[in-house]
């Protein structure tokens, strides 16, 4: 199968857009997205795309996708539309991928939108709830917040991992946030202002929680034989792998990881041939601050029960061993459903192209995108590496 490169990326800022549609939102990242290759995208050029949305509100679900090609001029391309939960423009990615290396086409544009801002509050706890397990967590009155505290009281009891090791990822996202001109929250916050915040769902406070999003993200994936029309200095996506698990928190076998990250990431570090020590940077699914410990561990970053350790030591911040969420998450970033997986592929392509700015990780030559859907019902992950400097 042929290579996968990663030529250009892009996203709106992520926040609260009254005067904005889905469309207008995805013509900005796509605009951007094409801007952001060193010679350009001609829309000319793209083969095929691949949307991500859940569809919050209920707004244009059926052919989502062709709706906002057609708005950014792609009339004509085949266009897809990828619904998995807040996974879903992660699996766009690798849909895009799957395009490229099987021949079907050299040009794909892989993105993702999300308008949740403008329901009210109960539709907007409605529309997150559709990813949890319907039966028997949605419908008896189980939030998101609520799952992932379940899981938070889990490794506290288990691994003795505290509020304060939670309120460090959240101090963490918050001031690689402030850097982030995107973020919805771009303000840093104290490690008291995390722990004595008022409580979502017992022991997360409202800084261990992600903010709902408006947004939009897209990149361009190509191939091997086209590569060199767009950049002299490639991203390759070295890696992907993608798995599933039983929708509902009750039904697994552990509260205390995601068995669907576990299975992703060792399949991306197989069909990339590296080890976690490889990896430079790293952007994770933290839409609860327990979500980012564990997926310390899932990704094999540090052993089982070892992640408040490791965001204590300051590894995972700017400047340490491996920093991660250098975006500022989730948490501080934002979280707009469909397009918070291509959002994390705009930090890929930033910190790997060597335009992050402030955040910028210095020598990143390999990174790693990790996207979740619902509490864990579907994972994928993406290990992405800067060619020249892999090959020097």
């Amino acid at each position: 199968m042929r290579d996968a490169y990663l030529v250009g990326a892009a996203q709106t800022d992520f926040g609260s857009f009254p005067d904005e549609s889905y469309r207008s939102l995805f013509r900005t990242a796509f605009e951007a997205a094409c801007d952001s290759a060193p010679t350009g995208i001609d829309p000319n050029d793209v083969d095929e795309a691949v949307v991500g949305t859940l569809g919050v509100g209920g707004r244009q679900l059926g052919l989502s996708g062709p709706a906002v090609t057609e708005h950014v001029g792609l009339d004509g391309i085949p266009c897809t539309r990828v619904e998995n939960a807040c996974a879903a423009s992660g699996y766009a990615i690798r849909q895009a991928v799957q395009a490229v290396k099987s021949g079907m086409a050299d040009v794909v544009l892989a993105g993702g939108v999300e308008v949740m801002t403008d329901t009210s509050s109960d539709a907007t706890k409605y529309w997150l709830g559709v990813s949890g397990e319907t039966e028997w967590e949605r419908l008896s009155g189980t939030t998101f917040a609520g799952v992932y505290a379940q899981m938070a009281d889990a490794h506290m009891e288990k691994y003795g991992t505290t509020a304060e090791h939670l309120s460090r990822v959240a101090v963490k996202n918050h001031a690689n946030g402030a850097k982030n001109p995107h973020a919805q929250l771009g303000f840093e916050c104290s490690l008291e202002d995390a722990m004595n915040a008022q409580v979502v769902a017992d022991p997360l406070t409202l800084y261990h929680c992600c903010p709902t999003s408006d947004g939009a993200a897209c990149a361009i994936v190509v191939s091997e034989d086209v590569v060199d029309e767009y950049t002299d200095d490639p991203i390759r996506i070295a890696g992907i792998g993608a798995a599933s698990d039983r929708v509902g928190l009750f039904q697994r076998d552990t509260y205390t990881s995601v068995p669907a990250s576990r299975e992703a990431a060792q399949s991306a570090y197989e069909m990339a041939d590296v080890t976690p020590e490889d990896i430079d940077f790293a952007e994770v699914h933290d839409c609860f601050a327990i979500a980012e410990l564990l997926a310390y561990e899932d990704l094999g970053f540090c052993e089982p029960g070892e992640a408040g350790e490791l965001v204590t030591s300051g590894a995972t911040e700017l400047g340490g061993e491996r920093p991660v969420n250098t975006s500022g998450g989730l948490k501080s970033k934002g979280h707009p459903i469909g397009a918070t997986g291509a959002g994390q592929m705009v930090e890929a392509y930033k910190q790997l192209s060597g335009s992050a700015g402030e955040r910028q990780v210095e020598g990143a030559k390999r990174g790693l995108t990790h996207n979740v859907g619902g509490s864990g019902g579907a994972a994928v992950v993406h290990v992405l590496e800067k060619e020249s400097e892999v090959e020097a």
